[in-house]
């Protein structure tokens, strides 16, 4: 294989990988905690997009259970959601980890 189709497939998978995570910006995952009493949703750029709180686990007398919950739930969706974009990612990279394309 010559340079000049190694430097056109590299620019096919960029393009690939690029059009990927546009995608995956748009794609959602769920994740709760306390039995569903909070639940938070992120999307493939590893944002949070929602959170939601039963109001029967607000109590001001314990603040530091409602933190918790919350704390875990994001944690657990910003996982998936980060395992979603390697899932995807490695289905164009063959598996191969490519720094600064959405891996890590």
């Amino acid at each position: 294989m010559d340079m000049q189709e190694m430097m056109k497939q590299a620019q096919e998978m960029q393009k690939k990988m690029s059009e990927t995570q546009q995608e995956l910006a748009n794609q959602t995952v769920e994740a709760s905690s306390g039995g569903g009493m909070v639940s938070a949703t992120a999307n493939g750029s590893l944002e949070l997009t929602d959170l939601k709180i039963d109001p029967s686990v607000v109590d001001s007398d314990d603040v530091a259970m409602l933190q918790d919950l919350v704390l875990a739930a994001t944690n657990e969706a910003i996982k998936k959601a980060r395992e979603m974009v390697q899932n995807e990612m490695s289905k164009i990279t063959g598996g191969m980890n490519i720094p600064g394309m959405g891996l890590t």
